[in-house]
């Protein structure tokens, strides 16, 4: 089937109208994350609870720190000393308790969620038309499914912990040091405005560049999956070393935007700590001269320049944690629009398709999206009925394939209608109307698991022994036994274990146990040797029995004893009817055939 091959120009989900990254302006991608979280809302506020606890305890360590120095060493009291390390050591515990039960919540909601993100999105994409993965780079999709949800589970299980823990932190200690000593919080009070200047500055900049970093390492991984897919291609034509310059230069553009990443960070990190700790200098020698004219006690700024640091800490790990967010939020905005997408055939149809009936092609107008103006059938109009063999032959373009498109409903006519038993097909739906149609395409598709999974894929839950019958009626039985595993061999990526010919009757043994009603055969034997080609002739003789069978081939040796032929030039019906008639009548299946003859008899 290759009409549909170019039926959209190319479009890369990760880049806007323009070409450029998607850029997350905001962090207000991140809050769509909020309904996947909503569903844990039990562990959601235990977490919070375990957070506040902690932050809480680690606040009270001040209080602590002023004992120690005031009753403990200032006024060289043991039971001073005593209460004050009881105190901290108790504090400790609450803290270790707290972390432990925070860090467990909040790693499991992460873990969690990123799972759930990922169904999410798989589940909403398995459901889109074919010609979306034709314009969307499968390696593009899968960065998005593996390495966005990762930063999302990395931005729940720890980020936000991170940011709110900090940000109580932060609230409560400047609280403490307003209480403690006013003058001197005024002196960190200035300084903290001072360093939200590189975290707005610095921040933009770390945005756009996570985006163009994450872009850049799923072309690398795209560019990865299609060289090894297609590596037999690669070696045969000695393009390792071209293949492994053209790489390299992919890992090298994603470097280079890795490092202006994380060199902006770093600076974000360093000028916020720089400000901020030139702030507690200030600070510092401030209280050291009030501890020494009497106006606070030791204690007291001991307990100050405690709170201090762990404001200067907690802005430091928030300078860090922005980045993160905005890493995060571009990761949410790609995967959202990857949730957001939805197919562009409806299934809105309720009708139960009718059993053992017509299937009627009614003035059927189609063009793919990217040729609007060459239509791929124009007036097709084609009556099949129930339990016969009809094959589809012309020339390449002629339409042949955009027929089993339209069947399969991977797109949907643009005027006229295709009718089972009378019904529109876009008045079933999609799933019911496709359990009747079972494909065999030009190259069978065969799944990394073994050989039953493969054989069984069209049908629910069937036996060993059903597996095997259909193994059997489609010539693959003898084969399948003289692997070392028998069924459970496992064949590789793609089958690739597997000759053409046995992959092509893994795929007829798929279709004969879904015991569907149509069968769809696109030119199944166009690329087999003749002893495969035999074996699966013999069983489509077998599985067609009963069946309404419509087949594309060039050979006239797999349509030659169909119950009708239709001829197809330009979108059209030229003619049809049985071999020995279009010979007679039909110029185009003439000289198809003839040269066919011409070709098979050519030394």
């Amino acid at each position: 089937m290759t009409e549909s091959s170019i039926d959209t120009p190319p479009h890369n989900p990760a880049t806007d109208r323009s070409g450029e990254p998607p850029r997350a302006k905001s962090l207000a991608p991140l809050k769509q994350l909020l309904g996947f979280l909503w569903p844990h809302k039990g562990r959601m506020i235990a977490a919070g609870t375990a957070l506040v606890f902690t932050a809480g305890a680690q606040l009270t360590l001040g209080y602590g720190v002023k004992i120690l120095i005031d009753e403990g060493f200032a006024g060289a009291d043991a039971s001073g000393l005593y209460k004050a390390v009881t105190f901290i050591l108790v504090i400790g515990i609450a803290m270790a308790i707290g972390a432990m039960t925070r860090f467990y919540l909040v790693s499991w909601l992460g873990e969690r969620v990123s799972a759930d993100l990922r169904s999410a999105v798989f589940n909403n994409l398995v459901h889109m038309q074919p010609s979306y993965f034709e314009s969307n780079h499968s390696g593009e999709i899968m960065s998005r499914l593996t390495t966005d949800t990762t930063l999302l589970q990395t931005l729940i299980g720890s980020s936000v912990s991170l940011a709110v823990r900090n940000a109580l932190t932060l609230t409560g200690a400047l609280t403490l040091m307003v209480i403690t000593n006013v003058k001197l919080s005024l002196v960190i009070l200035i300084a903290v405005p001072v360093t939200l200047l590189p975290i707005l500055i610095f921040g933009r900049r770390v945005r756009k560049l996570s985006n163009k970093s994450q872009q850049a390492i799923a072309e690398v991984g795209s560019h990865a999956g299609e060289i090894f897919q297609s590596i037999k291609v690669v070696q045969s034509f000695n393009r390792e070393v071209a293949e492994k310059t053209a790489f390299g230069r992919d890992v090298e553009q994603a470097f280079v935007v890795a490092r202006s990443r994380v060199l902006q960070r770093a600076l974000l990190a360093g000028f916020a700590i720089f400000l901020l700790m030139g702030g507690m200098v200030s600070m510092m020698w401030s209280g050291g001269v009030d501890v020494i004219e009497g106006r606070m006690t030791g204690g007291e700024l001991g307990a100050f320049v405690f709170y201090a640091i762990m404001v200067g800490t907690a802005f430091a790990t928030l300078s860090e944690v922005w980045g993160d967010l905005q890493r995060a939020a571009g990761a949410a905005e790609r995967l959202m629009e990857l949730l957001a997408e939805t197919s562009e055939i409806p299934d809105t149809g309720t009708q139960t398709p009718a059993n053992n009936t017509e299937l009627v092609f009614e003035g059927v107008h189609f063009a793919y999206p990217s040729r609007p103006t060459h239509p791929a059938l124009s007036s097709f109009t084609l009556e099949i009925a129930h339990g016969e063999s009809v094959a589809l032959v012309g020339p390449s373009g002629a339409g042949k394939s955009t027929v089993f498109e339209l069947m399969l409903r991977f797109y949907d006519p643009i005027a006229g209608a295709i009718r089972f038993g009378g019904e529109d097909l876009r008045e079933m739906p999609l799933d019911s109307w496709r359990q009747k149609i079972a494909l065999v395409p030009q190259q069978p598709t065969l799944f990394s698991g073994d050989i039953f999974y493969n054989i069984a894929y069209g049908a629910n839950e069937p036996t060993q022994a059903a597996v095997e019958a259909a193994a059997h009626m489609a010539h693959a039985h003898e084969f399948i036994q003289t692997l070392p595993e028998g069924y459970q061999s496992h064949l590789g990526a793609q089958g690739v274990r597997l000759s053409g010919g046995q992959r092509q009757r893994i795929a007829l043994a798929r279709a004969i146990l879904s015991d569907s009603e149509l069968l769809l055969l696109d030119e199944a034997t166009s690329a087999l040797d003749t002893e495969s080609e035999w074996h699966v002739q013999q069983a489509l003789t077998d599985i067609m029995q009963k069946r309404t069978t419509i087949i594309i081939a060039h050979r006239l040796s797999t349509v030659i004893n169909a119950d009708r032929i239709v001829v197809m030039d330009e979108g059209r019906v030229i003619d049809s009817g049985p071999h020995d008639e279009l010979m007679t009548r039909c110029e185009l299946y003439q000289r198809l055939a003839r040269l066919q003859f011409q070709t098979e008899q050519a030394p």
